[in-house]
């Protein structure tokens, strides 16, 4: 799968159906991302390419905790081709 800015898309949107917002900033992030779990919103550096925004957030999917049954059918489907991919889920 390319990371192009249509799965960008597709990933922000299962992250609001997940409950959480992302912003996207500048600063000096290690690992080059921050979660704020109880507000529900994860940071990303606003400087990364579209590849690297992609990489990033669904390494932070593995890490926030949310019921996949909140998921409209669609992104259901995007979330399982996502962990087809051999990512830890």
């Amino acid at each position: 799968m390319k990371f192009t800015n249509s799965v960008l898309k597709k990933i922000e949107l299962l992250y609001e159906e997940c409950g959480y917002k992302i912003r996207y900033e500048k600063g000096n992030f290690n690992p080059d991302f921050c979660i704020l779990e109880q507000k529900k919103i994860v940071i990303i550096n606003k400087y990364f390419t579209t590849d690297a925004k992609v990489s990033s957030l669904i390494s932070i999917l593995s890490k926030i905790k949310f019921e996949k049954a909140e998921l409209t059918d669609e992104s259901r489907q995007f979330y399982d081709k996502l962990a087809q991919l051999e990512l830890k889920f």
